[in-house]
């Protein structure tokens, strides 16, 4: 709503600025060759809501910009179909305080009827963007960095959707390859049957343990290796005992990462398994052998030649036939257009994969599909532990399962520190959804291209820039609401009066309220869920300083109480509406 204003303001602004130089020049061509206008923020709220910097039209007006700030404003004053509010000559700028008021009221309408879809908007309602996260392999449970892929693709997913886009999630299960053969391997040799029942394990998490394991056997045994890669070929030459061993370990892995997802609130719309696209891969690979776009080594391997977009040059098939990571990934992308047809595919895949990407989009280009242009790789950065990096082969990664039950038991610890058990329905499930809420929002609040540290303790924290923190914001102005919702009566018959809030909390929440689908259309754009992050800290932070230094219910006068919850209700929906976005329950009381 703000971005509406503010448009109004700059195109009112630069055809005044225009007509001024027609007359001082007899052309306002000269202005438009100076720049565009420009938009800013005052750095002070007392200076106005936005800003109009003239330094560039100095020059060619052969006036001082603090002059031309001031020329403008009595010309502006004058005319009757100005949008309300203020305008202001604020030395070389041009400022405008916008009418909150009549802002107010407006808000109020929009949000009333808009409900849950406030902010949203159409920007991208002509596009069919599909987004691929988590991919998994199933040679051991989902860790901590997949739990930031996930948190990544979900959010992202949301925010594209809020666009107005039509989104399609998918997962690649990584479930062939020697990695899957190495655990494989490794329960043939150490396993004596052992399985998820008489384990007590997870599936995900017993076949990780023989990966794990496979790894420690293989500095006892420099064949382990040679076996694994064996192996591989005699699953793709279909040997059963090799295939039946294949699908019971991936069985028991896609039951335990089923039951993940389930807990952290993760959902795809389909389905995607490299075992049955690395063939479509092979057969595009050796139709593109046929066309010149490859060529094949002595050794009979196959490789695509980089140097046009300055790399050297990428194996696609071995010399004993088998397939790789972008053989699948050549199948699976065209597999995928195939079944839904889109105009963007985004991985959300780490920032250690930047070449292979680049190598796969590359490629697609060169066999011809037109939609490769539309490829993006949305990368994002490594999760470490305050003491270090996490290595899978070695066991000593975070397991997303242990740190979700580690939050959960926070949680529920603070509950029952607080004496918040009583008031609390399901103490069970309010823990789960603040575990969910800290984690998505530790890990959605720093920028996706950058690395982090995760910290638990800090995560789940009730107090600073954390999920629980903004979680509380929700509880505390529901039940606030509640207890409204008693006396509601008495103020029935009372009109909304915005003009009541001249407080400058008030005013600047406001704005915050009004600027939320803004934040929603540069987050889509970025492909950035910081930003809705960022955004909620800020409303957060600034009601609860509100909320502390100012009484609501029981403020002077009944129409001031009218104002102020009117004020509070879109607060509220503006909250729910954006922690939906970054995936943090609503809880109605905490």
């Amino acid at each position: 709503m703000m971005q509406q204003i503010r448009e109004t303001w700059k195109t009112i602004v630069e055809q005044e600025l225009i007509a001024y130089a027609t007359e001082k020049l007899e052309s306002g061509d000269a202005i438009r060759e100076a720049g565009p206008l420009i938009v800013q923020k005052p750095p002070k709220s007392e200076m106005g809501d936005l800003a109009f910097p003239l330094f560039i039209y100095a020059k060619v007006l052969r006036t001082a910009p603090q002059k031309i700030a001031e020329i403008l404003r009595d010309r502006l004053s004058g005319r009757q179909d100005l949008p309300a509010g203020e305008l202001l000559a604020a030395g070389p700028y041009l400022n405008v305080r916008v009418d909150l008021d009549a802002l107010a009221q407006q808000l109020y309408a929009v949000v009333s009827k808009q409900g849950d879809s406030y902010g949203t908007n159409s920007s991208l309602s002509q596009k069919r963007i599909m987004v691929e996260f988590s991919c998994p392999n199933t040679n051991k449970p989902l860790h901590l960095g997949h739990l930031r892929n996930d948190a990544i693709g979900e959010s992202v997913s949301a925010i594209l959707t809020a666009n107005g886009a039509q989104v399609h999630k998918v997962n690649l299960i990584n479930n062939r390859g020697v990695h899957i053969c190495k655990s494989m391997l490794a329960y043939q040799k150490f396993g004596n049957g052992e399985t998820p029942q008489s384990s007590g394990m997870k599936g995900d998490h017993l076949v990780g343990k023989y990966y794990v394991k496979f790894s420690q056997w293989e500095k006892e045994d420099p064949s382990a290796t040679e076996q694994a890669q064996e192996m591989l070929m005699q699953w793709e030459q279909g040997n059963p005992e090799v295939l039946a061993l294949w699908k019971q370990m991936n069985q028991w892995t896609l039951e335990g990462l089923a039951q993940t997802y389930a807990n952290t609130g993760i959902s795809f719309d389909a389905y995607y398994y490299e075992s049955e696209t690395y063939m479509l891969g092979k057969d595009t690979v050796m139709q593109g052998l046929e066309k010149g776009v490859f060529y094949q080594e002595e050794d009979g391997s196959i490789w695509i030649d980089l140097t046009p977009i300055n790399l050297d040059k990428k194996v696609l098939l071995r010399k004993d036939g088998t397939s790789l990571y972008i053989t699948q990934d050549i199948g699976t992308a065209i597999s995928r257009h195939a079944d839904w047809p889109f105009d963007s595919l985004i991985y959300v895949v780490a920032s250690e994969q930047m070449y292979h990407f680049k190598v796969l989009f590359y490629i697609l280009k060169q066999l011809g599909y037109s939609w490769a242009a539309d490829l993006h790789h949305l990368s994002y950065g490594m999760v470490n532990l305050p003491d270090g990096k996490m290595k899978s082969r070695e066991g000593t990664v975070v397991d997303a399962d242990n740190l979700f039950d580690e939050l959960t038991q926070m949680a529920m610890n603070e509950i029952k520190e607080k004496d918040r058990e009583d008031e609390i329905k399901d103490v069970g499930a309010t823990s789960k959804a603040i575990a969910l809420g800290a984690l998505n929002y530790y890990l959605l609040q720093v920028n996706p291209t950058k690395d982090m540290v995760f910290n638990p303790a800090e995560s789940i924290s009730f107090n600073g820039n954390t999920g629980p923190y903004l979680q509380y914001m929700g509880a505390r102005i529901s039940s606030m609401m509640r207890k409204f919702a008693a006396v509601q009566d008495e103020y029935e018959n009372i009109l909304f009066d915005s003009s009541l809030l001249a407080l400058h909390e008030e005013r600047e929440l406001v704005k915050l309220i009004a600027v939320f689908g803004e934040a929603i259309e540069e987050a889509g754009r970025n492909l950035n869920p910081a930003i809705i992050s960022s955004y909620l800290y800020d409303l957060s932070r600034l009601f609860s300083k509100y909320y502390h230094d100012y009484p609501i219910l029981r403020a002077e006068t009944p129409p001031l109480v009218k104002a102020r919850v009117t004020l509070v209700t879109m607060v509220l929906q503006v909250l729910r509406n954006a922690y939906a976005l970054v995936g943090i329950p609503f809880l109605e009381t905490m």
